[in-house]
């Protein structure tokens, strides 16, 4: 049989066209392909809200040239989404890792063609401290890999900011903040100017004294200083009755007969004016007040006998509360009853309100005192031992325990703390008596609580009193010896290696630091006039103090003038506090127990009144006496007086009710007579009280729920002089001039 065959060259034809050798016939055998260098690209460690980039290599596999999409997820990101890689070359994809806070985890997805390729993502966000420096002159940063704060000093004429705002341009000096002074004085006449460590320049208007002449007012002139000018006509001058009014006329005082339609008696805040009305002062029905807030305080407030209960400073309310959930704490309302803060005490016992100022509340703890920031969330700012006995200079350690409290704690200016001390040498547990009592009076810092001054350990010792005038120094008054002192000092820094740093921890001082320096010398200078048989109150305006309840001192010398407490048909036994004294020191109001028995028999508490007894300074007579009480024929209690603008005596007092229940009312007293009266809804228990601005705030017990509320006066709150019973609403024992 015959077959043909086919020729060479058609098979060699055949063979060529069926043989494949790499996906683009025209590069004649080369491969356009890729491979990441990497499997895993890993950022490490990143701030959080920082980014980061890293590059990946891509490897063409073959000879042609190859585009590489390549896609990712967030907090990934891809820089280029196309990258082309050149045949047998490299290219690069650049990724971005933006960091949180955690750990994370994605993919790279790269795809040429038919080829996809996935590189594993990972990084670790982190979040980092807030590194502050522990001192001056010192920077603190964050490390991220040991993931703590590392502190470093600053190197000699760095800047700085200076720990007071009362130095500026600060430049570190051996690793201590050094500034200049800052300059505050205004160049005006007519205002006061100082500097507060925590708030800088501060400026107040100068207050003029108060003539004692009613129709006279004093005013500060830019050019002449503080002069009298002519009261406004008809200002009330004395007695304002529709019989007979003393109204100023032209500078004068004068009597004149009241025409109707005249202002008897002011509005209150439950009651409107009173007119005259044929000879008779009329005025519409009274109401209850209205309370501008109530909050409860979800506890009990806690004050010393005879100290604050409530306390305002800068438009915060301050009240110590134990009860309920959070024990005891130091709890912050805004003056619309919106709770500000609530900071426990660190050991859960109670604490006593003592002064508020914007460098700290001051509060009263066992054997030390305290200050919480104002601010924020009322954190403790510091904490010093009341132990200053310790620091004698011959090294001797008394044994008792140290004590102050209300009224021997006041504040200056600056806000640093002057408090006296007491103790004794009674062993805790011998009990035998041991030493008599020690005092001593101290200074301690703003800032820290460190002590800046000391006065000499003194005999004797228990309840003072002290005062402030901001434009000379302090006084103290000691009854159990019948001294009036007068204080003064130069603050000194406290020496850095004595360890009265005065943080958070308890601080003491020893021999030791006074050995050091650091420390200034509290100078005590007894002035002659002494007040023997006081009680421990204290009260000062325009250089007139009123010590003990029993005499006006004039403060640049002079004897006494003992006051008029003949009680003539009655028995007068007067109270320790409170005393006020007018801002021109021309008259102080005290209070006394007043029973209408004169045999000598005591009087039951059913008979016992309270009264107010107004007197002059020229030679302590009385001016006049108005019952307190709301009810003249129930028994009650006086919680609070305070000085009014136009010399008008505010005072919260309460009625027991029969069958046991209280009833608090709001007075009004002025020249001598009670013109206002308005009730407190509802029936309770008051615990204490402040007046402050327009408004007078109380904490009480109604329905067996603490409160505080609040409400309107109608008139403002002296702040000048010695107006309530701690000076002011803050409870700094401080007078303004």
């Amino acid at each position: 049989m015959f077959r043909a065959r086919a020729p060479w060259w058609l098979l060699v034809l055949l063979l060529l066209g069926g043989c494949r050798c790499g996906d683009d016939s025209g590069l004649g055998g080369a491969n356009a392909s890729f491979r990441p260098q990497e499997t895993v690209v890993d950022f490490g460690r990143v701030l959080e809200g920082t980014q980061v980039r890293r590059s990946l290599t891509l490897v063409a596999t073959g000879r042609s040239g190859v585009e590489v999409a390549a896609v990712t997820e967030s907090p990934f990101f891809v820089v280029v989404s196309q990258i082309v890689v050149p045949g047998s070359g490299t290219g690069t994809v650049d990724i971005l890792f933006s960091a949180g806070s955690t750990p994370v985890a994605g993919a790279l997805v790269l795809t040429a063609g038919r080829t996809t390729a996935t590189v594993k993502l990972t990084g670790v966000g982190v979040r980092p401290l807030a590194c502050l420096p522990q001192g001056e002159c010192r920077e603190s940063r964050f490390d991220l890999d040991s993931g703590q704060c590392i502190e470093s000093p600053l190197a000699d004429g760095a800047s700085c900011i200076p720990g007071s705002r009362c130095q500026e341009n600060g430049r570190c000096q051996a690793g201590v903040c050094v500034g200049q002074p800052r300059t505050c004085n205004d160049d005006n006449p007519c205002t006061v100017d100082s500097c507060s460590p925590t708030q800088g320049c501060v400026t107040a208007s100068v207050q003029c004294p108060v003539p004692r002449d009613p129709c006279k007012v004093g005013v500060c002139d830019r050019n002449e200083g503080c002069k009298q000018v002519d009261a406004a006509n008809f200002t009330p001058c004395g007695a304002v009755s529709c019989k007979e009014a003393q109204v100023c006329f032209s500078g004068t005082c004068r009597s004149v007969t009241p025409p109707d339609g005249f202002v008897c008696a002011p509005a209150t805040p439950c009651q409107g004016e009173g007119t005259c009305s044929a000879g008779e002062c009329m005025r519409p029905d009274a109401g209850d007040l209205v309370a501008l807030f109530s909050a409860e305080l979800g506890g009990e407030p806690v004050a010393e006998d005879g100290g604050p209960v409530l306390l305002v400073d800068d438009g915060t309310v301050y009240a110590s509360v134990c009860g309920g959930d959070a024990g005891c704490r130091l709890a912050a309302y805004t003056e619309n009853g919106l709770l500000r803060f609530e900071s426990p005490y660190e050991d859960g016992g109670a604490r006593t309100l003592l002064a508020a100022s914007d460098a700290g509340v001051v509060v009263l703890a066992p054997e030390a005192l305290e200050a919480y920031a104002p601010r924020g969330t009322g954190a403790l700012r510091w904490r010093t031992s009341l132990g200053f006995s310790d620091a004698s200079p011959d090294g001797g350690v008394s044994e008792g325990v140290p004590g102050t409290g209300a009224g021997r704690v006041a504040l200056t200016v600056e806000g640093d703390v002057l408090t006296s001390v007491t103790w004794s040498g009674d062993a805790p547990d011998a009990g035998t008596v041991g030493e008599p009592l020690r005092s001593r009076l101290v200074l301690l810092s703003a800032d820290g609580g460190a002590p800046l001054a000391l006065g000499p350990e003194e005999d004797g010792g228990g309840a003072a009193r002290l005062a402030v005038d901001d434009t000379r120094g302090a006084y103290l008054y000691t009854p159990w010896d019948g001294r009036l002192a007068f204080a003064s000092w130069e603050t000194a820094s406290v020496d850095a290696g004595s360890g009265l740093d005065g943080g958070p921890g308890l601080t003491s001082f020893g021999p030791s630091a006074l050995a050091d320096g650091g420390l200034s010398a509290l100078v005590l200078e007894p002035l002659d006039a002494g007040v023997s048989g006081g009680a421990p109150s204290l009260a000062l305006a325009s250089g007139q103090l009123l010590v003990g309840a029993r005499a006006f001192v004039d403060t640049d010398g002079g004897v006494p003038v003992a006051l008029d407490w003949d009680g003539g048909l009655r028995t007068l036994s007067p109270l320790a506090e409170p005393v006020l004294v007018t801002p021109g020191g021309s008259v102080g109001h005290a209070f006394a127990r007043a029973c209408e028995r004169t045999d000598g028999t005591s009087c039951p508490g059913e008979e016992l009144r309270t009264v107010m007894r107004s007197f002059s300074f020229d030679d302590g007579h009385a001016l006049y006496d108005v019952d307190v009480l709301p009810s003249p024929v129930l028994p009650g209690t006086l919680y609070e007086a305070a000085l009014m603008e136009f010399g008008t005596v505010s005072v919260l007092a309460d009625a027991e009710l029969p069958g046991g229940q209280r009833q608090a009312w709001l007075e009004w007293i002025s020249s001598g007579r009670k013109v206002g009266m308005c009730a407190l809804p509802g029936r309770g228990q008051v615990a204490g009280a402040v007046f402050a601005g327009e408004v007078v705030h109380v904490a009480l017990e109604r329905d067996g729920v603490w409160r505080l509320e609040s409400y309107a006066v109608g008139q403002r709150a002296e702040t000048r002089g010695w107006p309530q019973r701690h000076a002011g609403p803050s409870g700094t024992r401080r007078t303004v001039p």
